[in-house]
């Protein structure tokens, strides 16, 4: 299976815009076989913390019209998407969601950030269930920046029988993760790990890019680079 890893500027505040960018890399990437297209955490709303908080209209439900472009952009190529952002829970609060839209625009699975960081801990609430869906056979999990700090939340999806663990995340230059994190949650759980990430300046720095994934085995096998949109592929499970 072809699975892409993407990374863009996000505008902030601007879920319209952002869902935009989102169809057409969905629809990029499903035209060069991806099956499934991981974007960064937050991508539909940028990562602006304080700005989520101050306005109630960026939070999304998991039906929200406003995410039609991308459903159709899945329907139209025949691949799922991993789109991050604030989503309303039953308490009302917004969580750091990443909601999976199948090749035929249904929702697959959601999936609500559990380790929460700085200042989301103000703003959202924390997921307390993991997440998994599975598509043509291959077992996906799925997490969220900080959480790939945590093994267990890795050590869980490979006793679950994944494959894939696909990390939604926000990571500027100076952030260690791409040498002591993802590569070992890999190696330590025989995983393919898939980041999708930001570029540009956001409420925690400027984001680095680097999108790409990482083998069982801890080694790179896709690297989308530090400075241009896009995405870049890579073969898993």
């Amino acid at each position: 299976m072809i699975v892409a890893a993407t990374q863009f500027a996000p505008v902030a505040g601007d879920i319209d815009a952002n869902v935009r960018t989102v169809a057409g890399l969905v629809r990029a990437a499903g035209a060069e076989g991806a099956r499934v297209v991981v974007f960064p955490e937050l991508c539909l709303s940028g990562y602006e913390p304080a700005l989520i908080r101050d306005t109630p209209g960026l939070v999304l439900t998991e039906d929200d019209p406003r995410l039609a472009p991308v459903r159709e952009a899945c329907r139209e190529v025949s691949a799922a998407a991993v789109v991050n952002g604030p989503v309303r829970t039953a308490d009302g609060r917004p969580a750091v969601t990443s909601l999976v839209i199948g090749p035929d625009g249904s929702l697959l699975t959601r999936y609500d950030k559990q380790n929460l960081y700085g200042i989301e801990l103000e703003v959202f609430a924390a997921g307390t269930a993991d997440g998994r869906f599975t598509l043509d056979g291959v077992r996906f999990a799925t997490a969220t920046c900080y959480d790939n700090r945590f093994p267990e939340l890795a050590e869980r999806a490979a006793a679950d029988g994944c494959a894939v663990y696909l990390a939604s995340s926000v990571l500027s230059a100076d952030n260690d993760s791409f040498e002591k994190v993802y590569p070992v949650r890999a190696r330590d759980f025989g995983l393919y790990v898939v980041l999708g990430n930001v570029l540009g300046a956001n409420e925690d720095g400027v984001g680095t890019g680097r999108a790409g994934a990482w083998g069982p085995d801890g080694g790179r096998i896709a690297d989308a680079g530090p400075d241009t949109a896009g995405f870049v592929l890579a073969e898993v499970g």
